[in-house]
This record gives C-alpha cells, sequence and structure tokens, in this order.
C-alpha cells in the first residue's frame, strides 16, 4: 500500500511517502513569514501548501499513484479517538467556521482530501471503475480534540464553562501503543499517563485505551510550557482583561504564543535556555525548574484520576531529548510508577500505520457527524 502523509504546522508542511510501514520520502517544507504574509486566514493557505507538496513529489520523480492520502487531523468538533475518511461534513466544519481555533492543522484535511480528489479524477479519465480498489481514500486520525474524558472530568467550577481538552492525541496514543508492543500486551490492557513536553505540554490519563483526562494544552490550561502560559489565576486575568492596556488579540497571545519561557526568557528555544542555563544563567534555571514542578504536580494528578493504578509514566516530545529536563522528572514522579522516555514525535508514521491498518482491514474508518 503506497500512503501519502500531510502534516501542516504553523511554519512548515510535513510530509511523507510510506509504502505499508516504510518511509521512502521524508520532507520538512518551512515557510517563511514573508510566504504566508500575503494569507489573511489559514484556510488560504490551502493551494500555496499542496502546490508545494505536489512539487515535492515531482523533485522525487513519485508519481500522484497512493491507495490513501492522510492529513493531520483539524480542530473541530470534539470525536473520539480512531481513524476518519474525511467527508464533506469535516471539509464544511474546517471552512465555514466550526473550529475550536484557527490553526494550520485544519489544512490536513482540505489538502488530503483534494489530492485524493485529484488522483480519483485521474483514474476516472483512465477508465477505472469508481468502485474498485483503485480509488485513492483521504483520512485524518486521532486529531487534537480527541474527547473520551470522563463524565467527572468535564465539570469545572462553572457551568458557564466544562473542561475541553485539546492535546497532542495523535503522539501520545503512537507512543502508548510502541511502549505496549514492546512489553508483549495491548494499548486497550493498560494504565497509563502520557506527558507530551513540546511546545506546549499535555498530560493524559489513558484508561484501558481512553484517554479519561486530559488538559487543554493550547490556550490556557495544565504546566506552562516553551509558548503557553498553562492555568493562570482567573480573577487576576480577569482584571488584566479590563484593565484597557491589551486588546483581545494581544491577550490571546499571552496565552500563546509570547507566553510561557517565551514570556519570562525571551524564546521558546529549548536548546539555547539548557545552553543558558549551562553557563550558569539562575534565572533561566529557576523558571525552567518551575516549569517542570509544575508538569510533574499535573502528572501526579493523573495519578489520582486512575486512582494510583498506573503501569508506566511515558514521556515523549522534543524536550524528553534532555537529560536535564527528563532527570528533573523522574525525580518527582518515579515514586508513581516506572518511568519510560519516548523523545521526539512518531506524528507522521502514526498518520501512515493508522491509514494503512484501515486499508489492510485491521481497523475500522470512523464516520465524522
Amino acid at each position: 500500500m503506497k500512503i501519502l502523509v500531510i502534516n501542516p504546522g504553523s511554519t512548515s508542511t510535513k510530509m511523507a511517502v510510506y509504502e505499508d510501514e516504510k518511509p521512502i520520502l521524508l520532507r520538512n517544507i518551512t515557510h517563511t513569514p514573508e510566504e504566508l504574509a500575503p494569507f489573511d486566514a489559514i484556510t488560504e493557505q490551502q493551494n500555496f501548501r499542496r502546490q508545494l507538496v505536489l512539487d515535492e513529489l515531482a523533485a522525487a520523480d513519485i508519481p500522484l499513484e497512493f491507495d490513501a492520502v492522510i492529513g493531520r487531523g483539524g480542530l473541530v468538533k470534539p470525536i473520539a479517538g480512531g481513524v476518519y475518511e474525511i467527508n464533506q461534513q469535516m471539509i464544511d466544519d474546517t471552512l465555514h467556521g466550526c473550529v475550536m481555533h484557527n490553526h494550520a492543522c485544519n489544512l490536513g484535511c482540505l489538502i488530503a482530501h483534494e489530492i485524493a480528489e485529484e488522483i480519483n479524477s485521474q483514474h476516472a479519465v483512465c477508465g477505472f471503475p469508481a468502485d474498485t480498489t483503485s480509488r485513492c481514500r483521504a483520512f485524518i486520525a486521532d486529531p487534537g480534540v480527541v474527547d473520551e474524558l470522563s463524565p467527572l472530568a468535564r465539570i469545572s467550577g462553572s457551568p458557564l464553562m466544562p473542561r475541553i481538552c485539546i492535546w497532542h492525541a495523535l503522539n501520545q496514543r503512537a507512543i502508548a501503543r510502541r511502549y505496549a508492543r514492546g512489553i508483549g500486551k495491548e494499548y486497550e490492557d493498560l494504565n497509563l499517563i502520557i506527558c507530551h513536553l513540546g511546545g506546549g505540554i499535555s498530560v493524559a490519563a489513558h484508561e484501558h485505551g481512553k484517554a479519561i483526562d486530559a488538559n487543554n494544552a493550547l490556550d490556557g490550561e495544565g504546566p506552562f510550557s516553551p509558548e503557553r502560559a498553562g492555568s493562570l489565576p482567573a480573577a487576576d486575568l480577569i482584571r488584566l482583561c479590563f484593565s484597557g492596556k491589551y486588546s483581545e488579540k494581544q491577550l490571546l497571545k499571552r496565552i500563546a504564543g509570547k507566553a510561557g519561557l517565551n514570556a519570562h526568557l525571551g524564546t521558546n528555544n529549548m536548546r539555547e535556555i539548557l545552553q543558558r542555563i549551562k553557563e550558569g544563567d539562575e534565572h533561566a534555571k529557576i523558571i525552567v525548574e518551575a516549569m517542570l514542578y509544575h508538569v510533574a504536580k499535573n502528572i501526579a494528578a493523573e495519578a489520582a484520576v486512575l486512582c494510583g493504578k498506573i503501569d508506566a509514566i511515558l514521556l515523549t516530545g522534543g524536550m524528553a531529548h534532555s537529560d536535564y529536563i527528563v532527570s528533573e522528572l523522574r525525580r518527582r514522579i518515579g515514586f508513581l510508577a516506572p518511568v519510560y522516555t519516548f523523545p521526539g514525535e512518531d506524528e507522521m508514521e502514526a498518520l501512515a500505520l493508522n491509514a494503512l491498518a484501515v486499508l489492510q482491514g485491521r481497523r475500522e474508518s470512523k464516520i465524522y457527524s
């Protein structure tokens, strides 16, 4: 099976071509601010990014012949985890405002659907029947809005603001399955706490194959991160909103973007920050240690969600490459359960394997509605 994977981010579009489980092309197409400046809305970037993907395929002499195209899922309505075949409802919701946030990942389903339709149109011209296995299918899998929260987890202190989760569902679930395979078990047999340590930090309690509790890692819950504020004192935030000092747009940036380590230290570059600590920057050291303190506290809170029945704690994401960060977290949470690290993220492989599982009949695709 030949699969095209598309993963749009804020300043890049990652793409890959897989033959079954084997990657035969991996590309990270970067986008400069000048290139993106002409587009007022993220959805307006669709044709621009799609053409760059097609150009990379042409440059690698890879024909536009795929069994499936899978895109990173967008921030549409909350849905259960799994693989979803892209349908008109998903496209309409993405294009016409039924999205929880205006993020580049929303382009994933749009570009995947468009390329799959182009392949199917070519097949029709060549005379292939539409109902044969020659049809290219378009999917997303485990988007950031996967919502499997328990009823208790949804309730906050105000009925006006129920809890929602926006988290690294795709990578967390991929890491969970990889860990389970490694110990000869199924993901659905385990209780895990997984923490993704990236530009945003998400912590989730996975109970027998469902994430029954997870934070809103994008805009205002959980630990602060390299560029996000995490949970803030509510009354102080309200007063700031009415202070007249900041516009709504400026304050939203203080939640996600110009927040977290970026606000405290002037950069979200962890390599640079860790180098500053190595060179004796005490201010940088205490800010990073405060971040890890709050990460550990949130991990410990998920232990209560699982009533202490934890098979393992898994650390993943870019910051899990750092021995300093991992050792600091292990020092605080190691008493809860064994701690294992899976540095980086497996999003491209996870997307490809999810599509492959459906194509091979090992998993059912779901219907977005």
